[in-house]
């Protein structure tokens, strides 16, 4: 299972999904994350640039390049929620601490 997370510096859950700066994309198997990967995405800086619909469209686009499917954040906006539903992927809100626990209890 593949599962994407904002992340801080010092590997806590970053503060929010639709203007992280830092992801990880953690492969999840048999109760282990077997792979972690973090991408510098600057979310925060290009979320208001383009046309309406551009950050939506570059978050889906990062989401089906790299096969997630489950978000974990502390919080995203309802419209994002909404996108990430309808990709027939599963979001997880609330999370808090270390990233990778939160990944782990989600893919529980």
């Amino acid at each position: 299972m593949i599962v994407c997370i904002p992340v801080s510096q010092d590997g806590q859950v970053g503060e929010g999904w639709g203007r992280a700066r830092r992801l990880a994309l953690a492969t999840v198997d048999g109760g282990l994350i077997t792979g972690w990967q973090e991408i510098d995405v600057d979310w925060l800086t290009t979320h208001d640039e383009g046309a309406e619909g551009s950050h939506h469209a570059r978050v889906a686009r990062f989401l089906s390049d790299h096969a997630v499917q489950v978000v974990v954040a502390h919080h995203m906006g309802a419209p994002m929620e909404n996108l990430i539903r309808k990709m027939k992927i599963h979001p997880v809100l609330g999370a808090s601490g270390d990233a990778r626990a939160a990944v782990l209890a989600a893919a529980s």
